[in-house]
C-alpha cells in the first residue's frame, strides 16, 4: 500500500472518530470526486437534476431488494451513474433509514461534484459521471480500527484470516446477495471472533472474491492484532471483531 493510501486511510479513521465522538452519529467514510484524477471539474445544473431523480428512484427501490443502480440523463455528459448497497442483514426500514441519511449527507459533502461515495455499517452508496457497473473499485478505500490490542496477535490474525476467507467464499459463491457473516471460537476460552464480507451486487463472483480477498489482506496488515477492524470499499466492505454486530 503506497504511503498516500495509508495517510488517507489514517485521516479517514480520524474523521469517523469525530463524526461518532464529536457529532454523535455513525460511523461514515465519504469522498468526493469532481472530474478526472480529481481535476476541478464541477457537475452542470443538467447533471445535478438527473443525479437528484436518480438518488431519490434509488431510495425507493433499495429498501425491497436491499440493492439499486441505474443511470439517467439525456447525454453522456449529463449522465450520473448510481449505486446503493444495503448490507444484507439489514431490515428493509433500515435500509430506507440509511439510504436517506447517505442521500442526505453525501449530497451536502460533495456538493456539484461529478462522483460520489458514502459509507455507514448498513449501507454505502457511489454515483459516477462514467459507467462503473461490474468494475472492481480499487480507488475508493477506507480502513478503520481500534486501539485496542489482543493478547495474542499471531493466532488471533490467523483465525481472521481463516473466518474472512471462509465468508469470502460463501459471500461470493453462494449467496445471491453477495454478503455472508459468521463466527468462530476462539482458543482464549469463551472469546468468539464475528466476521462479515458483502460485495456490491453489480459484481460477478469471481470479482467479488478478488475484491474481499484484497481487502482482508490489506486490512489485516493495517490493523495487525486489533480487537475490531472495517474495510469499506467502492466494490466491496469486510469487518470483524469480538462482538456480534451483524443481525441473526
Amino acid at each position: 500500500m503506497s504511503s498516500s493510501r495509508l495517510t488517507s486511510s489514517l485521516y479517514l479513521l480520524a474523521f469517523a472518530l469525530l463524526l461518532q465522538n464529536v457529532l454523535g452519529i455513525e460511523n461514515s467514510f465519504v469522498r468526493c470526486v469532481y472530474g478526472p484524477n480529481n481535476m476541478n471539474a464541477t457537475a452542470t445544473s443538467s447533471y445535478n437534476t438527473s443525479l437528484n431523480v436518480l438518488l431519490g428512484s434509488m431510495n425507493q427501490l433499495a429498501p425491497v431488494e436491499g440493492f439499486a443502480l441505474g443511470s439517467l440523463g439525456q447525454n453522456n455528459l449529463d449522465r450520473p451513474y448510481g449505486l446503493l448497497l444495503c448490507r444484507g442483514d439489514v431490515s428493509s426500514s433500515d435500509c430506507r433509514t440509511c439510504a436517506l441519511l447517505a442521500t442526505s449527507e453525501i449530497r451536502k459533502s460533495c456538493p456539484n461534484s461529478r462522483g460520489g461515495f458514502i459509507a455507514y455499517d448498513n449501507c454505502l452508496l457511489k454515483y459516477s459521471d462514467t459507467d462503473f457497473f461490474g468494475q472492481i473499485d480499487d480507488n475508493t478505500t477506507f480502513y478503520m480500527w481500534n486501539e485496542t490490542n489482543v493478547s495474542n496477535p499471531v493466532v488471533f490474525n490467523q483465525k481472521t484470516t481463516e473466518l474472512l476467507s471462509q465468508l469470502a467464499t460463501k459471500a461470493s459463491y453462494n449467496s445471491t446477495k453477495l454478503f455472508a457473516a459468521g463466527e468462530m471460537d476462539l482458543p482464549e476460552g469463551s472469546t468468539k471472533l464475528y466476521g462479515m464480507t458483502t460485495c456490491t451486487r453489480d459484481l460477478s463472483s469471481a470479482d467479488c472474491k478478488k475484491c474481499l480477498d484484497g481487502a482482508i489482506v490489506e486490512l489485516l496488515r493495517l490493523a495487525y492484532g486489533k480487537e475490531l477492524a472495517r474495510f469499506f470499499g467502492g466494490s466491496c466492505t469486510v469487518g470483524y471483531q469480538i462482538n456480534p454486530f451483524v443481525k441473526a
